[in-house]
């Protein structure tokens, strides 16, 4: 099994309950990385008998550090109507929340559409970069290769007037994209405070919203072949700062768009 598979994989033990483990390929500083977090809440949605469409919205509050080991979601379809559906989701580690959150399902129907965002253009493409080394266990799941504003040089500063960047990644080892592993790639930019600082600082996220603009079919044609991610930090102040970032297929189009909200400590 592909390494993100397995920190995927729930066993349903009752109404609405999974069970579940933290995987060691996807440690963190503290506690496993975020964004496989954010994507094993989703995924007992997708895997819950009364799902109904596919993923528009998820929001993930992670209130404490999830420890190495079991743990247990409880995915719940509070309200279904004719074409969304409404999702609670709660995650519990030795009778202890760690996570909660919420999602929305929808049927898409054919619409007039339009997008607005633009991809970014005139970057290299993978083949034409390195690909970035990891310290963290996490890092190594992905392969990451920055076409503009490295976090490398956030060990040795200076401080930058911006923490803009522009990164092509994808799963390592290849992975076809579904929207569990989407999401987890959605939280794979590195803080904006490191960028921003140039230096490390003690970082966690608060909580953390995708909007998934894609459909199934756009991301089985995307296949196993790298997104183009963008990020930037939006406001720093006492202690939190928020970041946006979005994530673009190759046709440039807009798969997922992200925002969430940091605690960091001088």
């Amino acid at each position: 099994m592909h390494p993100f598979d397995i920190a995927m994989a729930l066993t349903p033990v009752g109404d609405d309950r999974f069970h579940g483990a933290t995987s060691p390929a996807y440690a963190n500083m503290v506690g496993p990385f975020g964004g496989t977090t954010g994507a094993v809440l989703l995924n007992a949605a997708l895997l819950h008998p009364a799902r109904l469409g596919e993923p528009i919205a998820l929001t993930i509050n992670f209130a404490s550090a999830l420890a190495d080991g079991a743990f247990e979601i409880e995915a719940c379809p509070v309200r279904t109507n004719r074409s969304t559906q409404h999702w609670t989701l709660r995650q519990t580690q030795g009778g202890e929340v760690t996570t909660t959150g919420t999602a929305v399902f929808a049927v898409r129907r054919p619409t007039w559409s339009a997008p607005e965002a633009i991809a970014p253009d005139g970057l290299p493409g993978p083949d034409a970069l390195p690909r970035a080394p990891g310290r963290l266990p996490w890092v190594a799941n992905y392969d990451m290769r920055f076409a503009h504003g490295s976090p490398l040089a956030a060990h040795d500063g200076p401080e930058r007037p911006d923490s803009e960047n522009a990164v092509w990644l994808r799963d390592e080892p290849p992975r076809p994209l579904d929207f569990a592993s989407l999401a987890a790639l959605c939280d794979c930019f590195f803080p904006r405070v490191y960028m921003r600082r140039g230096k490390i600082a003690p970082i966690g996220t608060v909580t953390m919203t995708t909007y998934f603009h894609a459909d199934a079919a756009m991301l089985a044609a995307q296949g196993e072949r790298s997104l183009l991610g963008t990020a930037r930090g939006v406001n720093f102040r006492n202690g939190y700062y928020d970041q946006s970032a979005e994530l673009w297929n190759d046709a440039r189009q807009q798969l997922a768009s992200t925002h969430q909200v940091v605690y960091f400590r001088d």
